[in-house]
């Protein structure tokens, strides 16, 4: 009996080993299955029983380990062996990811173009669920002087209220100025009201000496500049 006291779990040498391959890659995880990056994670949540078969079936449920971390935490407990705590830690490590994008790309007193907003605002989007719109106010030389939210859960950019990117670029002293928002449907192209709103406010910034210079649209890893495809005018 104290033999058996002292063994060890079953599956704590393959854990180790787990570890240590990780640390041998100087913890890096290029190149590592999906699901071996997920069972590595999940050894830290679930203890003592073989999380090998969990992680093959988040890869199948969600596809990826990308729609792993997209899923919700009511999401990832359908799956059979995920419970709150590991729910939690893979919603956390997305969380933390997106705060992490956030503010190392944070461009706020740069001189930018166009084309480089693109992959400026990219991480603002980062595992977004619901659309998103901001605006990036700038001065006469293309420097950034704030980015502002202007609204979450929008069913569209027509419920974008136009007041309210005015009052932003006013309240930043903005000569230019730049509209961003997301469709969670995957498609990053412009709907018909999405094209009607940017005229609207190019016309009533313009009126407060604004320039609206673009409206770009985010999609997953797709963008699509409403100015480069010529539907900012009439």
């Amino acid at each position: 009996m104290a033999d058996e006291k002292k063994k060890k779990p079953l599956h704590a040498g393959h854990r180790r080993h787990m570890r240590e391959e990780f640390q041998k890659r100087g913890y890096d995880v290029t190149g590592m299955p999906d699901h071996r990056v997920l069972e590595l994670l999940l050894t830290y949540a679930i203890p003592r029983i073989d999380v090998n078969p969990i992680a093959h079936a988040l890869v199948d449920r969600f596809g990826s380990i990308v729609g792993v971390f997209h899923a919700t935490p009511e999401q990832l407990m359908e799956v059979e062996g995920i419970g709150p705590e590991s729910a939690t830690l893979i919603f956390l490590v997305m969380q933390i990811s997106g705060r992490y994008l956030e503010e190392m790309y944070s461009f706020e007193g740069r001189v930018v173009t166009t084309v480089q907003l693109e992959e400026l605002l990219r991480p603002v989007f980062f595992g977004a669920r619901d659309e998103m719109a901001y605006l990036v106010c700038m001065d006469g030389k293309n420097k950034v002087l704030a980015v502002r939210k202007l609204g979450e859960g929008m069913a569209d950019a027509v419920q974008i209220t136009l007041r309210k990117a005015l009052e932003a670029a006013l309240a930043c002293n903005a000569t230019r100025a730049v509209l961003a928002h997301n469709h969670v449907s995957g498609v990053a192209l412009p709907s018909e009201a999405d094209v009607a709103t940017t005229r609207r406010l190019k016309l009533l910034m313009a009126e407060a000496g604004i320039q609206l210079l673009d409206h770009i649209i985010f999609a997953n890893d797709e963008a699509v500049s409403m100015a480069e495809s010529g539907l900012m005018n009439d």
